[in-house]
């Protein structure tokens, strides 16, 4: 046999084998594919943004972040018309998150984000159940909420332990974040929250306790800035933000801060080194307004409770009333500078143990015009008790009866205090009893001037000594010892 037709008898061999083999032996299977990795973004449950109707997809998100922790924007705008629940006793842990260029319109009534918590106890660590420590801060972070409905309101938490919204913004709203029912340890940071129709941060008739409000721009909402109204609020630090224009001018009173307690009780409470201010036009305007739930009977009964407010490092301007306080016990302020209050600067009513410190009340020129005419800037306590007003500093008060007045007042301590160019009156006593004027200055030295230093009216058991008048006074006879006050001249 020839070499050559071994080879090719041997290599038929070889093909009739290997066909054998293959219809013989069980066919090799095929690896099955990785599984993916869940990412939590929207777009893997359908999510199309370019504003279409996302509103089912987003909540599969949700609903689906028990693996994730996460339901995540990629940039793109997304568009719902029901509000977005996050049961958290389901989810667990969970963060909405955006890439900063994502965002989600409303397009329906109530919240776009509804966190709803299980958390029934306090701060105390003993009280919270092992079910809401799987509950536990709830996250919104990096993502833009618009309203197209007009009652959209942005995002709404009850029930939740260490709720915590950072780096968001919230406009054209009703309401921009809504706290209502009963939540603990709420920190709100970095976010702008800016021009809503109702209330920019809304603790609604809320049980909270502990909750810091730092860095924030909340501006141009029409209801007010951070109000608090009814519920039972305590620990409520406000810090570093810058909150304007809250007021709408044809709206009902409000406040760029406004803490209300009528129906509720609400107490420790410090705004400190925040820019607060404006909107004059608006009627009622005030930049801190704080009502304690006894203010109408407050003189005349042991119902006043609610307080411990600090008010220190602001800045204050543009409204008819910087600082209104009203049946309010135990209040601090200094260390502010305030200005252009179209009606008072400071209006104190049925209080009691308010401290007024180191402030300035000055009125500087830059802030006066022709097209703004010159306010008021005064300084009144009406019905207030164990009040001590020391160490500050207020001039040119206009048309008001006087730079500061005191109304039917007892127990005061004034010392120490800076009154010029006054309109009118620099101090006023009006029935005050008890009281004690000691170590101020009080001058207007403006050419033609015709006001008076001091005026009482009413009043006894008064002291009214070492203090150095600058104009004539018109204090009666009974009010009190006046004794070693200098009528320096010009």
């Amino acid at each position: 046999m020839s070499r050559r037709l071994f080879w090719s008898l041997f290599a038929l061999g070889s093909l009739a084998l290997g066909a054998t083999l293959a219809l013989t032996l069980p066919a090799r299977t095929q690896p099955p594919a990785p599984l993916k990795t869940p990412t939590g973004s929207v777009r893997d449950h359908g999510a199309r943004g370019e504003n279409n109707d996302d509103t089912e997809a987003i909540q599969k998100a949700v609903d689906a972040a028990l693996h994730t922790g996460l339901v995540y924007f990629p940039r793109d705008s997304y568009r719902i018309t029901k509000t977005i629940t996050i049961d958290l006793s389901k989810t667990g842990p969970i963060a909405i998150r955006g890439d900063g260029g994502a965002r989600v319109v409303m397009a329906g009534e109530g919240p776009a984000f509804k966190f709803v918590g299980t958390h029934a106890g306090t701060a105390q660590p003993s009280s919270v159940k092992p079910q809401v420590w799987n509950e536990r801060m709830p996250t919104v972070e990096g993502i833009e909420i618009v309203g197209a409905h007009d009652k959209a309101d942005g995002i709404e938490a009850t029930g939740t332990m260490k709720l915590t919204v950072t780096k968001v913004l919230i406009r054209k709203c009703n309401h921009g974040i809504r706290l209502s029912g009963r939540n603990r340890n709420v920190l709100i940071a970095d976010s702008h929250i800016y021009e809503n129709r109702g209330i920019g941060l809304f603790l609604d008739a809320v049980n909270l306790h502990q909750i810091n409000v730092t860095g924030c721009h909340i501006s141009y909402c029409d209801g007010g800035g951070i109000v608090a109204r009814a519920g039972e609020v305590r620990n409520l630090h406000i810090t570093g933000c810058d909150i304007e224009g809250n007021h709408g001018k044809d709206g009902p009173a409000t406040a760029n801060v406004l803490i209300d307690s009528t129906g509720g009780s609400n107490a420790e409470v410090a705004i400190t080194g925040c820019t607060i201010q404006h909107n004059h036009v608006a009627p009622g305007s005030a930049n801190i307004r704080i009502k304690g739930p006894s203010a109408k009977k407050a003189k005349d009964t042991d119902e006043l409770r609610d307080g411990h407010i600090t008010i220190t490092g602001n800045v204050l301007s543009d409204v008819k009333v910087n600082v209104h306080l009203d049946g309010v016990r135990g209040a601090v302020m200094t260390g502010n500078t305030c200005w252009t209050a179209y009606e008072h600067n400071v209006l104190v009513e049925n209080s009691t143990a308010v401290t007024v410190g180191a402030n300035n009340f000055d009125r500087n020129p830059r802030y006066a015009s022709e097209e703004k005419p010159e306010t008021t800037n005064a300084i009144l306590f009406r019905n207030c008790t164990d009040c001590t007003l020391t160490g500050f500093t207020i001039s040119r008060t206009r048309a008001a009866p006087a730079g500061i007045t005191l109304d039917k007042c007892d127990r005061f301590n004034l010392g120490n205090l800076t009154i010029l160019d006054c309109d009118a009156v620099g101090l006023l006593l009006k029935d005050v009893t008890n009281s004690r004027v000691g170590g101020c200055l009080i001058r207007d030295d403006r050419p033609n001037a015709e006001s008076l230093s001091i005026k009482t009216s009413g009043g006894r058991g008064n002291q009214i000594a070492d203090n150095v008048f600058g104009r004539p006074h018109d204090i009666l006879k009974g009010v009190g010892l006046v004794e070693r006050n200098y009528r320096g001249e010009p």
